[in-house]
């Protein structure tokens, strides 16, 4: 009874990580996408993707979109993300970051650890017509990401977390794919207190980022200044990292409280 037991376990678990997989398959990229695709992002096979999508739409996390045999994220991931935003505060962090966005001229993304990524949670796109747009729900490696440095600086054991990184992939001629080196940029990030992406994930573009922390030291998000190189001069760190750490200094608050 109790191998039955565990058995039904794995697979019911098995289950909620295919349906977590699909609704990711939403986070970015085009609105709508259809069974064949979705499988592709997955990896699931056409025939399980189809069941699985048909039960989301039941459960109203997913719907049928108005043209095509295509799906798009349903009704009820409306009522909990406005749910989670106000329970989280991110309804409040957002405007304070659309100011930081317009101090400064460049965008801003608000981002979370989500494993061995930094996940953008919310952007701000600068007004400049040349900038650089990171949309929310994005995902990056935290060893090419200003605000992954952040997020992982702080860490008791730098070494352990880099080795839970695993190879660290290089994106661009910049990216920091030894993980001696990694750790060494990691604790100048706790020294000085921001990090900086010099071009290490895109080419031609730069990011300052700062930790966002809670009472205890602990660090709850990052805020990330962005735009491109060309602009984003070392002459302007100094001044960025002034604004972007009184932004965190704010919102700092508005997310521990939750």
């Amino acid at each position: 009874m109790s191998d039955l037991r565990e058995q039904n376990g794995r697979t019911g678990a098995q289950a909620i990580e295919r349906a977590l997989a699909v609704l990711r398959c939403f986070e970015t990229g085009e609105v709508t996408k259809g069974v064949s695709e979705i499988a592709r992002l997955t990896g699931l096979s056409v025939s399980t993707t189809h069941r699985l999508t048909r039960a989301l739409t039941d459960g109203g996390l997913l719907m049928r979109a108005p043209r095509g045999d295509r799906y798009q994220l349903g009704p009820a991931l409306l009522v909990l993300g406005m749910r989670a935003a106000e329970q989280l505060g991110y309804d409040q962090v957002l405007p304070v970051l659309q100011e930081l966005a317009a101090a400064t001229g460049e965008s801003v993304n608000l981002g979370i650890r989500a494993g061995r990524e930094v996940q953008v949670v919310l952007d701000v796109a600068s007004s400049q017509p040349l900038r650089f747009d990171q949309a929310r729900g994005t995902r990056v490696p935290l060893h090419t990401s200003a605000m992954g440095k952040c997020l992982i600086a702080g860490d008791d054991d730098l070494a352990a977390t880099i080795d839970h990184l695993g190879d660290l992939a290089r994106l661009t001629r910049n990216t920091i794919t030894s993980p001696d080196a990694l750790h060494a940029e990691l604790r100048a990030v706790r020294d000085r207190g921001w990090a900086l992406n010099d071009e290490e994930r895109v080419p031609g573009v730069r990011a300052v980022a700062v930790p966002v922390r809670d009472s205890g030291e602990r660090v709850l998000a990052a805020i990330a200044v962005q735009g491109p190189a060309v602009r984003l001069t070392e002459d302007r760190f100094e001044h960025v990292v002034e604004l972007s750490a009184l932004t965190a200094a704010k919102i700092a608050p508005l997310l521990q409280n939750r």
